[in-house]
């Protein structure tokens, strides 16, 4: 067994390995000022980046988890490896040739299990492509990927290759190379069988799957011959180095673009992601072997630097028919899971990116993830379309079922307006359908009721709203303003109801307004006012609003007067209006138009909304 890594070694491969360069194969920095970089931090979840690298002291620390060090500290807790291990991976990464005390160089000694594994795995790469290349017998692989449209170097790009029909001709290659039945068969090369070991993968067109620095971890490999009573693909089984919930096949090879262009596509086998690269979609990935869950997330999270403000997209793509619809519900549970949003591009035809590839070229694969629809909308249409909706007790039953997903749609401010186009989609009433989903919402998740049916004045100390919330910052500002400077607010503000604010916190506080009087009634406002607000408030968590509400700065330029307050409360009304206006827009779209009156008014009323909506817009960017 080697010895002591020399100290002069180590200290080598920390000078050569760049924090920031290391650190930014897993995590997607950006510049924090001062020399630091931040970005999400890869060892707990957050939503807002506290995790910070400073290049030129060589060390890293998270402000949310306390973890810290230097780079070979990350690469241990980032990949769980010994501090050996992770010496070792950084050397052989960054070309630093490593001495031990007992003398000689690190090959040919033994090292730590997972560069042996990755060792191993990227030996069986290699001799499977020579395979694919020049063997006689893979012109069944070679065929299927020219019937696909896929040509040598396309299988060069994505390290494609093809595993011999002989019992254990990798194993006897490996062994060959030095490694042992016991290391070929822990990273789940081989097969254990009482005859010994043997090739795991047999007669298959194989994929090698990378972890995000590039590693090869594990294999995916399809059936070629009709003979193979094997599953039609057949993964690497886990391992210390392959855990399938935590890989995405392509990673490597789109991580940057990812972390370019803020959006991510997932896809659903090798071919896919083949077809989208070459097509231009250069941000595509897929699962392996199983379906999209929270490790999966969490990888994209951190390349897309996934926080509050919904910059970036995931793009999901699935088959139209029912596993692809079954494969869309599960995302959308994982759905929550993001901050940024979330997308759906399903081929009218049926065709997944690689068929569509195949037909129609690299275009109509750009097309389709352009044509993009919200998850959301997809998954309640889905559910939507399972029903009669022609007759009234297949339209309750669908409501039945997709009120909950609305309540579920992770976006507060989307849900009234989902509530409403589900209305339309029904052809129902509005008012029923923003019921069933204020019911649904109550029965879930209680502390975010409010948008469509609170019961208001009862705000839940876990349901507060965040300062820095962008969705409620109109919602926020209007009523500091009521609370901080009411003289400035008038009667205007006492108009709106309390149900035209969108979080139940904020519903309370309108309410307790309302009740000490309105701003109208407040004069000069002050100490006093905001005590009679507090008092007003009914209880504890609704008084504890009113309070961070007196105290936090407006986030106005200067002085605040009565524009900047009447610049707040028309973006209120304006809210409100859009809303009426989506409503009758839904009304008109189930009325005949020669129903006559009825269709006359509701377009009437249509228009002078558009009209007011207009005003109020120009009043809200202060051009009136």
């Amino acid at each position: 067994m080697a010895g002591r890594i020399r100290d002069e070694d180590i200290a080598l491969v920390r000078e050569r390995a760049r924090i920031d360069e290391v650190v930014g194969e897993y995590v997607q920095l950006r510049s924090a000022g001062g020399g630091s970089l931040k970005g999400l931090c890869p060892f707990h979840e957050e939503r807002s980046p506290s995790f910070n690298v400073t290049p030129a002291r060589g060390y890293f620390f998270c402000f949310g988890c306390s973890e810290g060090g230097d780079v070979i500290t990350f690469v241990q807790k980032i990949d769980h490896l010994t501090f050996a291990e992770a010496v070792e991976r950084l050397a052989a990464k960054y070309g630093v040739q490593l001495r031990y005390e007992e003398g000689g160089s690190a090959p040919g000694r033994q090292h730590g299990q997972r560069t042996r594994l990755v060792e191993a795995h990227r030996a069986a790469q290699v001799f499977y492509a020579e395979q694919l290349a020049t063997a006689a017998e893979a012109e069944a692989g070679r065929q299927f990927l020219t019937g696909r449209g896929f040509d040598r170097e396309a299988a060069v790009h994505f390290g494609v290759g093809y595993a011999p029909k002989g019992w254990d001709a990798l194993t006897r290659h490996l062994r060959g190379k030095g490694f042992t039945d016991t290391e070929l068969a822990t990273g789940g090369l081989v097969s254990e069988g009482t005859r010994g070991v043997y090739d795991r993968f047999r007669g298959r067109l194989v994929w090698p799957i990378h972890d995000i620095t590039g590693d090869v971890i594990g294999f995916g490999a399809r059936r070629l011959y009709d003979d193979d009573q094997g599953p039609k693909y057949l993964n690497t089984p886990e391992s210390p180095i392959y855990k399938k919930s935590q890989v995405l096949f392509g990673i490597d090879l789109a991580k940057k673009e990812i972390a370019r262009r803020q959006q991510a596509v997932v896809v659903e086998g090798y071919t896919d992601v083949m077809a989208c690269h070459l097509a231009g979609v250069g941000t595509a990935v897929a699962t392996c072997g199983t379906s999209f869950g929270e490790e999966h997330v969490k990888i994209l999270r951190r390349l897309l630097m996934d926080q509050d403000e919904f910059r970036g997209e995931v793009v999901f793509t699935f088959d139209g028919d029912a596993a692809g619809q079954k494969a869309a519900l599960r995302a959308f549970t994982e759905d929550q899971k993001f901050v940024t949003q979330t997308f759906v591009a399903v081929e009218p035809g049926g065709m997944d990116p690689c068929e569509l590839w195949q037909a129609k070229g690299a275009e109509a694969v750009r097309d389709l993830v352009a044509r993009r629809v919200p998850l959301s909308e997809f998954v309640i249409r889905s559910t939507l379309a399972r029903y009669d909706l022609s007759v009234p007790e297949g339209r309750v039953a669908a409501l039945r079922a997709a009120a909950p997903i609305v309540a579920r749609t992770k976006d507060r401010s989307l849900r009234p307006e989902y509530a409403r186009s589900l209305a339309g989609w029904l052809g129902m009433d509005v008012e029923p359908v923003l019921a069933a989903v204020g019911q649904a919402l109550r029965g879930s998740r209680p502390a975010e009721v409010g948008a469509a049916g609170a019961a208001p004045g009862r705000p839940e100390t876990a349901g507060r709203p965040r300062p820095d919330d962008r969705e409620l910052m109109v919602d926020r500002e209007a009523l500091k303003t009521a609370l901080q400077q009411p003289g400035l607010t008038g009667a205007e503000f006492d108009a709106l109801a309390p149900e035209d604010f969108t979080h139940p916190a904020y519903v309370a506080v309108a309410r307790a307004v309302s009740a000490a009087g309105g701003v109208t009634a407040a004069g000069a406002g002050g100490e006093g006012w905001v005590t009679r607000v507090r008092d007003a408030a009914g209880n504890d968590a609704v008084r504890s609003v009113v309070t961070e509400l007196a105290v936090e700065p407006l986030r106005c330029d200067g002085e605040p007067d009565s524009r900047y307050a009447a610049e707040q409360v028309a973006r209120i009304q304006e809210r409100q209006v859009t809303r009426r206006v989506v409503e009758l827009k839904s009304r008109l779209q189930r009325l005949d138009p020669d129903a006559g009156e009825e269709y006359s008014r509701v377009f009437g009323e249509l228009i002078a909304l558009e009209q007011q909506r207009r005003l109020l817009r120009d009043r809200a960017t202060g051009e009136q």
